[in-house]
C-alpha cells in the first residue's frame, strides 16, 4: 500500500467548495479572452486593500480585469511584502499611482494581539512571535500606511491616496493627508 506525500489530497479529499471552484474554472476557461492582456496594469493603478469579503475592490472602484494591480491583506496595511510587490509593480510593471484602501468595522480594530498570540499558541502547542497590525484609528492606520509608501527610497514618487470604504453604504471617503 502507497501512502500519499504529507499534506497532498487525493481527488475524493477535496472539500465541496473546492470542487465548485474547480467547476467554475472550467466554465470560466470556456469564455475566456484576456490572454492578450499584459501583467502591466492598463490604468497604471496599484491598489492595497484589505482582504474583507466585503470589499470588492473592482465593483468599488469601477476596474475590470488588467486595469490595476491589487494586493490585499488584513487590514490593508502596507507591510514589507506590500512594500516589495508595489516596488516590482512600479519599476518592472509601470504602475505610476498607489491607493490605500481601508474599511469601516475592520476586524483588526482595537484587537488583541497578545490574547490572539495566546490563544493560538493554545490551540496550536506552537508560539510564534508574529504582529498582526491591529490599530485604534481607521483614518491614522491608512495615513501611517500612507506614510510609510511616502518615505521608502524604492518606490517612485507619485500620487499615494487613501480611502475608506463604508462597508454599510459602499461609499468611499478620502482621508486627507494630514
Amino acid at each position: 500500500m502507497t501512502s500519499k506525500p504529507e499534506g497532498r489530497l487525493s481527488p475524493g479529499d477535496r472539500s465541496p467548495e473546492f470542487r465548485r471552484v474547480l467547476a467554475e474554472n472550467e466554465r470560466y476557461t470556456e469564455a475566456f479572452d484576456r490572454s492578450a492582456l499584459t501583467a502591466s496594469p492598463l490604468r497604471g493603478l496599484a491598489i492595497v486593500a484589505c482582504m474583507d469579503a466585503r470589499l470588492d475592490v473592482e465593483e468599488a472602484l469601477g476596474l475590470r480585469t488588467g486595469d490595476a494591480h491589487i494586493i490585499r491583506n488584513a487590514g490593508g496595511i502596507v507591510t514589507e511584502d506590500v512594500i516589495r510587490s508595489l516596488i516590482i509593480s512600479q519599476h518592472l510593471l509601470g504602475t505610476d499611482e498607489i491607493v490605500v484602501i481601508a474599511h469601516t468595522g475592520c476586524g483588526l480594530i482595537d484587537a488583541d494581539e497578545a490574547a490572539l498570540r495566546e490563544r493560538l499558541t493554545r490551540e496550536t502547542g506552537q508560539p510564534y512571535d508574529i504582529a498582526f497590525g491591529s490599530f485604534h484609528d481607521l483614518a491614522a492606520s491608512v495615513r501611517s500606511s500612507i506614510g510609510r509608501l511616502r518615505a521608502h527610497p524604492w518606490l517612485r514618487p507619485g500620487p499615494i491616496h487613501g480611502l475608506i470604504f463604508e462597508v454599510s453604504t459602499g461609499r468611499l471617503h478620502e482621508v486627507a493627508d494630514g
